[in-house]
């Protein structure tokens, strides 16, 4: 076969085996890269009001106790996110009260008001979060099996070994040094796909809280001890 006739289909059989390659992974890397911006989206939006929710339970509970009471009484059983310095940061607590309003004729009764009110806000952020997390965790699975299926397709071993089947067939066996110095099993490695970024390393999977209703009279029990430690020096920003 005439030599340009044959440079000519080598060319394009490596055209196609590169486009074939490197298309597939632009894919699943892009694919990477969405669902590391969505976890890291999905942490500061939600799973900031998460944070700042409970900062400001803990904040009006005061007391490490009543915390514990609070955290096995609504489902969550862990400290999420307390460090006892919340107790004490001013910084925080202009923070986490922020533009916050609630209503009541007596000081007790805007306190428990605003408890439950953030309580129950609380529910409702967990509940998101928690359906936005099991997307996340399907993205992940979903670029998982991509993988699965990419070297499937792509054998890159076998890619490697055909590429320097037809060079030397070209060159009549120049590529052998490069064999040898190892620049195949470095080109391989380099070659291979990094597996996403895994959802429960990034954020931590939360309960689900009980709703208010069911623990609503434990609750105000809870807001009235809470209550008595603050006395009438508990005042929004």
């Amino acid at each position: 076969m005439n030599a340009d006739i044959c440079e000519f289909l080598n060319f394009e059989i490596k055209k196609e085996l590169a486009d074939r390659y490197f298309g597939f992974r632009k894919l699943i890397e892009e694919d990477k890269a969405a669902l590391t911006r969505n976890i890291y989206h999905h942490n500061r939006t939600v799973g900031q009001r998460i944070v700042n929710g409970l900062n400001r339970v803990y904040i009006m509970l005061q007391d490490e106790n009543l915390i514990g009471e609070f955290l096995r009484i609504t489902g969550l059983e862990e400290t999420f996110y307390f460090d006892p310095y919340i107790l004490t940061s001013p910084t925080l607590r202009l923070r986490v009260f922020a533009g916050v309003k609630t209503r009541g004729l007596t000081a007790s009764g805007r306190f428990k008001y605003l408890f439950m009110q953030t309580y129950d806000q609380l529910v409702t952020d967990v509940q998101e979060y928690r359906e936005k997390y099991a997307e996340l965790v399907e993205d992940q699975e979903t670029i998982e099996e991509e993988i699965k299926i990419f070297y499937r397709k792509n054998d890159i071993s076998c890619i490697l070994s055909f590429l320097r089947a037809m060079d030397c067939a070209d060159t009549g066996g120049s590529m052998q040094g490069a064999i040898d110095t190892g620049f195949s099993e470095s080109l391989e490695q380099k070659m291979q796909i990094t597996p996403p970024v895994q959802v429960s390393a990034e954020i931590p999977l939360i309960p689900p809280l009980i709703p208010l209703p069911q623990i609503k009279k434990k609750l105000k029990k809870l807001s009235e001890s809470a209550f008595l430690l603050h006395k009438d020096d508990f005042k929004l920003p």
